[in-house]
């Protein structure tokens, strides 16, 4: 996937170049500076973002912002209309992920089983305009919900007692949260996101006999790292 990303962002610089090239030889007269050619910095990332990104979300949307802004530059919609579609395409595409994820999502499908059907202790760690640091070090630990409203929640696992699959369920409005988890784990994330995201720095191992912690987050301007 970083390759097709890299090689996107190649074709691209090289069209740009190459018409540049053709405009200074006078062979063309191309102007790359039409009215709202600025819009290209928000439609360009968003659909090397949609091809290659895993979560497309974010990308869609921004996507969708960038060409109403396009279009309102060649006074084809109004800037007021903008404003007015915003929020509801927002909350449409929010839909359709959940819709898609619920019955193609193979990982969130099963996060949420393992969540729902736990017989183990759930712990809770909230965070709303505050901080909560949370530590299982020496503990068992069987899965944890964790929310952040305007706040930051840290859970620390790295010396935490895993024996068995567990999940995290985590949730970031406008806040962040911080999972620090042991190496001997297998990590498993699926994510919903608007205008924020998932970053997991372990990666996904694939350890046979290991317990796997099933993360399953939802960010909305906030963001969570697995590290």
């Amino acid at each position: 996937m970083k390759r097709l990303n890299q090689a996107l962002w190649g074709i691209i610089l090289v069209c740009v170049g190459l018409v540049l090239c053709l405009n200074a030889l006078g062979i063309t007269h191309i102007d790359i500076f039409f009215d709202g050619w600025w819009t290209l910095f928000i439609i360009v990332p968003s659909i090397v973002g949609v091809l290659t990104g895993k979560d497309k979300t974010g990308s869609l949307i921004g996507l969708c912002i960038g060409v109403f802004l396009l279009l309102c530059c060649w006074n084809i919609l109004d800037f007021g209309v903008l404003w007015k579609l915003l929020l509801p395409v927002i909350i449409l595409l929010f839909g359709a992920k959940m819709i898609f994820e619920s019955f193609f999502n193979k990982d969130g499908a099963e996060a949420m089983k393992h969540f729902h059907n736990s017989d183990g202790e759930i712990r809770y760690g909230t965070a709303v305009f505050s901080g909560e640091n949370i530590n299982f070090a020496g503990q068992i630990f069987q899965g944890a919900e964790l929310n952040a409203v305007f706040g930051g929640v840290k859970c620390d696992l790295r010396n935490a007692v895993i024996q068995e699959d567990c999940v995290i369920q985590a949730s970031a409005i406008f806040g962040g949260i911080d999972i620090f988890v042991p190496d001997n784990v297998n990590i498993k994330v699926s994510s919903s996101s608007i205008f924020g995201g998932t970053s997991n720095k372990k990666g996904n191992p694939n350890m046979d006999g290991a317990p796997t912690i099933y993360v399953k987050t939802t960010c909305m301007f906030g963001g969570v790292d697995i590290k």
